[in-house]
């Protein structure tokens, strides 16, 4: 009998066509196209589990995922036979074999979003990675809107609702940039851990109060104090958001 053994992966993907990381039944999802995928390829199944549940049409360049497998072949076998069965919109840089004491969660240092926007329209071999803000921002504003939320808080008021964890999480940095290959602005949010829509929803009040004159950045506090998710402050869209990077404990 084979002995079972612990992998993790470092998965790129183009999240437009899928509902999202985590299984779905029925429904086309970046973890199950990758265990679909490998059971073709092996004949055995395993079991995804990754390190961020990111939503439906949201990107990655760097989500990590574990799973076991008692399969008999070299890391550098396997990556090269999962990833020519995978589908061009989804790829693996990276497979290796770790203790099995590791844990996905636990051993995570800190996840590094990004958000990109547009403010005149995109070319169309961009538009699909940024969100067209028709209004006019003022990028200071919007800094200062988003060094609101830096520090530990309770961010009820910024995510889905239906969390029954704990809601309080820390977030390390924020910063706005301009990336002139994609002629889009760039907001970067750096934590250890986010809530669901936690990075969406922040995104979409700071970029209201950036381009509301009657707006003050007071009422992202008062939203924030008020821990109500039902709070009617707008959504970004999902297709602004990439996953950049997860850093992990050494």
């Amino acid at each position: 009998m084979n002995m079972m053994k612990k992998y993790k992966i470092v998965v790129a993907y183009e999240g437009t066509e899928y509902f999202g990381w985590q299984q779905q039944k029925n429904l086309p999802t970046i973890a199950g196209t990758l265990e679909k995928s490998f059971f073709s390829v092996f004949g055995k199944k395993i079991s995804l589990l990754g390190a961020s549940r990111t939503d439906a049409g949201v990107h990655a360049l760097c989500q990590v995922a574990q799973f076991n497998t008692d399969l008999v072949i070299s890391p550098q076998r396997m990556l090269q036979a999962w990833n020519n069965r995978l589908p061009s919109d989804i790829v693996i840089n990276q497979l290796e074999e770790v203790p099995l004491t590791f844990h996905i969660h636990a051993a995570v240092e800190r996840k590094t979003y990004r958000y990109h926007f547009f403010l005149e329209r995109p070319l169309p071999l961009s538009q699909r990675f940024g969100w067209y803000f028709y209004y006019s921002v003022d990028i200071e504003k919007l800094k200062k809107a988003l060094h609101v939320f830096v520090g530990t808080h309770d961010f009820r008021s910024f995510c889905t609702g239906d969390e029954r964890e704990d809601t309080v999480r820390t977030i390390d940095a924020v910063s706005v940039s301009f990336n002139r290959q994609l002629q889009a602005h760039v907001i970067e949010i750096i934590g250890k851990k986010f809530l669901h829509y936690m990075v969406r929803r922040i995104v979409g009040a700071c970029l209201d109060a950036a381009s509301r004159d009657f707006l003050s950045i007071n009422c992202l506090r008062e939203a924030l104090a008020k821990k109500d998710p039902e709070q009617t402050l707008p959504n970004a869209p999902s297709k602004g958001l990439i996953l950049h990077h997860i850093e992990y404990q050494k």
